[in-house]
């Protein structure tokens, strides 16, 4: 017995939403049947690209329509409430972008109405599926790392915010935006899930202007393991992605988000990895698992988002 594709509405066609709509539009498991956006500009160049997507600039086309059995938020977070809420009370499933929300209320109201709906709530952390994640968790396991000593995460930025979401003028601001709230909760989420709950000890942000963090610093604790956070904008040099786990057997690092790099001695070597790296694809299919009653190790539910949400929002208190 063939099962039907689910029907999945879009909301919000930035740099995020534009990339998902592609992708979902030629996974099996899914028809997209309408996608939403403020911008009316952006409604009439997607809708000629792709009529038989129903585009609008109407929110509630998605939210609670009769045609459309998950949503997919791709809006600022501050936002993600506003819609999330009203697409679980109206039997929706939500694959939500990071992070989960911005202030405590609207992250409460969020998991109150995913709990008292029963679908599926998700979050899109690019890192939850990567096979370099799935290493370093059974090299945790297994007893390859030993003792997990510590965590170290090396952010930089020459320029913020990036090209990609450069259009995305929230993203440079203080209210929602910045790199500890878009890239480093990517992080926080791997160090949740790989060595525990993280809880702040010492967190700072330096500002310049009316502008988001022009740097951060971080001393955070997962259980008795210690979490360093640098990072920093507008310094010279590429962009820098970095997260190395310590440990007294065998250490990782993973740069450049996907690069995984082993030592047991004094020198890092690759590790070869082959197969699905990880990506949307990969993603939206554990989502579908989880819209058909599943629960996908490698998706990231709102629990999980809502203690990333937490310890990143500790920088901005």
């Amino acid at each position: 017995m063939t099962t039907p594709p689910i029907r999945l509405g879009i909301v919000g066609l930035g740099a995020m939403g534009r990339h998902l709509l592609t992708t979902a539009l030629e996974h099996p498991d899914f028809t997209v049947t309408h996608a939403v956006d403020l911008a009316p500009s952006t409604v009439n160049e997607l809708q000629a690209q792709h009529p038989e997507v129903a585009f609008s600039t109407t929110a509630s086309d998605v939210i609670g329509a009769e045609d459309v059995d998950a949503v997919y938020i791709a809006t600022p977070p501050a936002t993600h409430a506003a819609f999330a809420v009203p697409a679980f009370e109206a039997g929706q499933a939500v694959f939500c972008e990071k992070p989960l929300a911005v202030s405590d209320a609207d992250a409460a109201a969020m998991l109150a109405a995913a709990a008292s709906s029963g679908r599926a709530a998700a979050v899109n952390f690019s890192l939850s599926d990567r096979l370099s994640t799935r290493y370093v968790e059974e090299a945790i396991a297994d007893g390859r790392v030993g003792d997990v000593l510590g965590v170290e995460i090396r952010l930089a930025f020459p320029v913020w915010p990036r090209g990609f979401q450069a259009d995305a003028t929230w993203v440079a601001g203080r209210e929602q935006g910045g790199f500890v709230r878009e890239v480093f909760s990517h992080f926080a989420y791997l160090t949740d899930r790989l060595v525990g709950p993280l809880e702040a000890q010492h967190v700072e942000l330096l500002h310049r202007g009316a502008a988001s963090e022009a740097a951060a610093y971080g001393l955070l604790k997962a259980g008795d393991v210690p979490v360093q956070l640098t990072g920093i904008v507008g310094a010279a040099g590429p962009e820098t992605y970095e997260w190395i786990l310590r440990g007294s057997r065998q250490s990782c690092r993973l740069s450049a988000w996907r690069d995984l790099f082993v030592a047991e001695g004094n020198d890092w070597r690759l590790v070869e990895q082959t197969g699905e790296q990880g990506s949307e694809v990969t993603r939206l299919s554990l989502f579908a698992e989880a819209v058909r009653g599943e629960h996908p190790h490698d998706l990231a539910d709102f629990a999980a988002g809502e203690r990333v949400r937490r310890v990143v929002e500790e920088f901005h208190r």
